[in-house]
Parts: C-alpha cells; sequence; structure tokens
C-alpha cells in the first residue's frame, strides 16, 4: 500500500468526486434509456418482461445513491481535510464516519480512482482498524451506507409503484392489478356468515317474547279482579260467578237434609207403634 502523502491524497479526493459524478450521470442516462424500454412494453402487455426490468432499475438507482453518499463523503474530507491530516492512528470524530463509509464500501464500486484512496486510508490508521472498519464492528459505518449495500430483491409493491409512475410519465394506460384486491368475493362470503349467525338470535328472541306473552295470559285470567282496574280486568270479573254458582248448588243440595230426617224419625215412629 502506497504511504500517506497528504497532498496526493487530496488529489485522489478530487479525482473521486468526479469520476463519481461523471459515473452517476452515465448510469442515469442509462436508467432513463431503460424506463423508455419498460414504458414500450407495457404498452405491448408484456407486464412480467417489464417487472424484470424494474427489478434491475431498482438495484441501479440504490447503487447510484450510493454513489452519491460516497461524493458527500469526498466533499467532506476535502472541506475538513485538516482533520484527516493529523497523525493520529484514527481518525478524528468529525471525519470518521466519512473515512469508515469510504473504506468499507469503495470495493462494492467500480472506480479506481475511489480504490486508491481507500488504500491511502487503509495505510494511514493500520490494519488493525481497517479490519474492524471492514467488519463494521463498531457500528462506524453510515447506516444508509449500509442501507445501500444490502442486497434483497424489491418488494412487488415497489415494483409496482414504478412501473405505474413509468407509464405515468410516458402516458401509457395501465394501472397496477393490487387495486381490485378489494373486489375478491371473499367480502360476500363473510358478510353472510354474519347474517347466518345473526338470523338465530332473532328468532330466539322472538320466541321468547312469545313465550312471555303466553305466560301471562293465564297469570292475568286466574288473578282475581281487583277495584280500580283497567276495562280488561273488568271483563274478568264475568268469570268469577260460575264458582258462586257452584257454592250455591251445594248449599240447596244440602238444604233438603232436614226434611230427610224427619221423614226418618217419622217412620221410625210408625214403626215403633206397629210393635206395640
Amino acid at each position: 500500500m502506497p504511504p500517506w502523502n497528504a497532498p496526493k491524497a487530496k488529489v485522489q479526493l478530487r479525482l473521486s468526486v468526479q469520476r463519481l459524478r461523471t459515473l452517476q450521470l452515465k448510469k442515469e442516462a442509462q436508467a432513463k434509456a431503460t424506463r423508455r424500454d419498460i414504458a414500450t412494453l407495457l404498452e405491448r402487455g408484456k407486464v412480467e418482461t417489464a417487472r424484470v426490468k424494474v427489478e434491475s432499475l431498482i438495484n441501479e438507482d440504490i447503487h447510484v445513491e450510493l454513489l452519491e453518499l460516497l461524493e458527500l463523503y469526498c466533499e467532506l474530507l476535502l472541506a475538513r481535510f485538516g482533520l484527516l491530516d493529523q497523525n493520529t492512528r484514527e481518525p478524528d470524530i468529525g471525519v470518521k464516519e466519512s473515512v469508515c463509509s469510504v473504506i468499507h464500501a469503495a470495493p462494492r464500486t467500480e472506480l479506481k480512482e475511489l480504490h486508491i484512496l481507500r488504500d491511502i486510508l487503509m495505510h494511514k490508521y493500520g490494519r488493525e482498524f481497517s479490519l474492524a472498519v471492514m467488519e463494521n464492528r463498531d457500528g462506524c459505518v453510515s447506516d444508509r451506507v449500509m442501507r445501500k449495500l444490502d442486497i434483497s430483491t424489491p418488494s412487488l409493491e415497489l415494483v409496482d409503484a414504478y412501473l405505474h409512475e413509468i407509464a405515468k410519465g410516458y402516458s401509457v394506460d395501465w394501472s397496477p392489478p393490487t387495486n381490485d384486491q378489494d373486489d375478491s368475493p371473499e367480502g360476500g362470503v363473510k358478510d353472510s356468515g354474519f347474517d347466518s349467525e345473526r338470523q338465530p338470535v332473532v328468532i330466539d328472541q322472538a320466541d321468547t317474547q312469545k313465550g312471555n306473552r303466553s305466560d301471562s295470559n293465564p297469570k292475568v285470567s286466574d288473578t282475581p279482579p281487583m277495584e280500580g282496574d283497567s276495562p280488561k280486568s273488568k271483563d274478568t270479573q264475568a268469570k268469577p260467578p260460575p264458582y258462586t254458582s257452584a257454592k250455591g248448588a251445594k248449599a240447596s243440595s244440602s238444604s233438603p237434609e232436614p226434611p230427610e230426617d224427619d221423614f226418618d224419625a217419622l217412620s221410625k215412629r210408625f214403626a215403633a207403634l206397629k210393635k206395640r
């Protein structure tokens, strides 16, 4: 690795900034052409092919964002070059994040100027510090850089959002199919299930009400009429006469008993007279 040389390091920083800007412009032009191709595919109805191209486009956009961050860190090192030029085994806090991010992310780029700058920084701060930065032991690397370096498949929502924006930008009549998910027949099945569960409850309540009414009617008829009741209770007063007539019948049936006793007494006396 080349030894630390302040003038050379400053020149290398400037070259890295220029090359990062040039590479960004190149990739942006390629992305624009890719978007035009995707719009053509959508217009022809080749949605699956367009999705594959969009995934690569998303990865390229993330890489461009990484280049922008590295450019920002290189400019920060130029602005704070006095802190970087100090004779210390570890970078100053003001430039530590920039140094760690360049050392950690430079191998993921295709810029030779940035690779040379990385070697200069690693030689200045030593092997142990460089290994710790490569493994990101203390979390010194920026979280934004770590997210840009994370390799993962774009989600379906993000792909559809890209396709929708591209179709809108190139006046292509296309919309994501996820907008029609709410019209699935599952909602109707769920509603019918709730209705079927509610119907027995209504029937049970009606039965209980009918039962209460049927139970209440005989109770009203059995209770004796009271003074000051409603006209309905007056109608029930016509029912007691059969009970009183029955009692009267018993009384009338019991009233002839004295004549029957007198007749027996007379018959006994008549029999006694015959014996004499």
